[in-house]
């Protein structure tokens, strides 16, 4: 599907049968979280960097990420604390195009913020068709609460992997928990497995 030459991509957790994960309820709007209440950012200098196991380090800044092939993606939004937002329309870059050309060697990767936060995933959810780098959010620029300049989005996990003020991907060959997973959040985050705490 096409619109305005950007590439419209419908998350398959929207095509789920049962769309709605346990335990959680439809609400109208996000909700903002942060760890700080310091989130204005120097836009001149930022950059997002690539590094740790990977064949190629590279680093990219907002202008040059804003020129990268664009597409669009739809997709619920579940919160850890019992939320769910319907049909977000995140705009960005496909996280794989940059991976591509990266090459990361290992199973892990922790995603740093520029606020201090972190959270883990596995490196292959982020080759994942519907995983992007956002900079747009339900057709206006990314609202500064809302993760502005750039936000990773990950829509098969809870939106805690789904990480604000993104402005590192570090690649490691054995796990290390983020923020949140060293409070006791669950590693992984399925929504679908009611994966929120760790056991």
């Amino acid at each position: 599907m096409q619109r305005e030459n950007k590439r419209i991509i419908i998350s398959p957790i929207n095509l789920k049968s049962q769309r709605l994960p346990p335990g959680q309820k439809w609400i109208e709007k996000l909700v903002p979280y942060d760890i700080t209440s310091d989130t204005n950012f120097d836009i001149d200098n930022y950059k997002l960097e690539f590094f740790g196991k990977v064949k190629n380090p590279f680093s990219i800044t907002y202008q040059e990420l804003l020129k990268l092939p664009q597409v669009e993606v739809v997709a619920d939004f579940h919160c850890v604390t019992h939320w769910s937002v319907k049909d977000i329309h995140w705009e960005g870059v496909q996280l794989r195009e940059i991976l591509n050309k990266v090459e990361p060697t290992c199973e892990y990767v922790l995603v740093h913020s520029k606020d201090g936060y972190t959270t883990n995933t596995l490196t292959k959810y982020l080759f994942d068709d519907d995983v992007i780098l956002a900079f747009k959010m339900n057709g206006n620029i990314l609202p500064q609460r809302h993760g502005f300049p750039v936000r990773l989005i990950i829509p098969r996990l809870y939106a805690w992997k789904s990480a604000k003020y993104v402005c590192g991907f570090e690649f490691l060959q054995e796990n290390k928990l983020g923020y949140w997973e060293e409070r006791g959040y669950h590693n992984h985050g399925d929504p679908w497995k009611n994966e929120r705490y760790a056991k």
